[in-house]
């Protein structure tokens, strides 16, 4: 094989591959959101952002992407994380440990971070330059003292139910596409409690960002592929 067509061939192959790995393949059409979709926007707030108390690398680049999308939906949720003083997430609430060493909760394992997202707080505040103007219901979560939640389906028990799955189906929603921070924590778990409860999933990948700690991101990806969660652009959608 003459060695321009070659490079030309492992070129092409090597774009399939990544189309794949999106979930997408090649020359799909692009997806469009009806009415019985709804855009999820996940804890995008002053303490996941430059400047916060759990800052996310480049957080607030989510919050062009999600208002561009925001225009194509009719129905949208927003998440906030809404923690009470003296969480129980909170590497401060426990003596001798640092923000993200791990201990023991009635629940399982649990991060322990930094004093973030404090309610009533600016730094628990919506980021400013959030646009959404079909936004009809905030999820508030981790107001339980004592439990962390990263889902916006279910507390970090698996047990305790936020509501916002029968809110959803209440108003006929069927497809979910989620944005936000971070990725590999509430993002992830957001999305693998809603395929749980039924719906399909779709994760903007350029409308979230990362914390990735100690190679969460990638096993976050892993776990979210292997409920069934589909990955993608925002370009994909129409």
């Amino acid at each position: 094989m003459h060695a321009t067509t070659r490079r030309t061939l492992l070129k092409a192959l090597s774009g399939a591959a990544a189309l794949a790995a999106t979930g997408r393949s090649f020359g799909a059409a692009k997806i469009t959101p009806d009415a019985r979709s709804a855009l999820i926007v996940v804890d995008v707030q002053n303490c996941f952002v430059t400047g916060g108390t759990l800052p996310v690398k480049g957080g607030e680049e989510v919050v062009p992407v999600i208002n561009k999308l925001a225009v194509g939906f009719q129905n949208i949720v927003v998440t906030q994380d809404w923690h009470t003083p003296g969480h129980a997430s909170f590497a401060s609430t426990h003596q001798g440990k640092k923000p993200f060493e791990t201990t023991k909760l009635s629940y399982g394992t649990q991060v322990l971070w930094p004093d973030h997202c404090v309610q009533g707080t600016d730094d628990a505040a919506l980021h400013k330059g959030l646009l959404l103007p079909t936004a009809q219901i905030i999820i508030r979560k981790g107001f339980h003292k004592e439990m962390d939640s990263y889902s916006a389906f279910d507390e970090a028990d698996h047990k305790t139910a936020t509501g916002l799955a029968g809110y959803l189906k209440a108003r006929g929603i069927k497809t979910l596409y989620i944005t936000g921070l971070a990725t590999d924590f509430c993002v992830a778990w957001t999305a693998m409690d809603a395929r749980k409860a039924g719906f399909e999933v779709y994760v903007i990948e350029d409308a979230t960002r990362a914390i990735d700690l100690n190679g969460s991101l990638a096993a976050a990806w892993k776990s979210m592929s292997a409920k069934g969660v589909k990955r993608i652009q925002s370009s994909d959608l129409a």
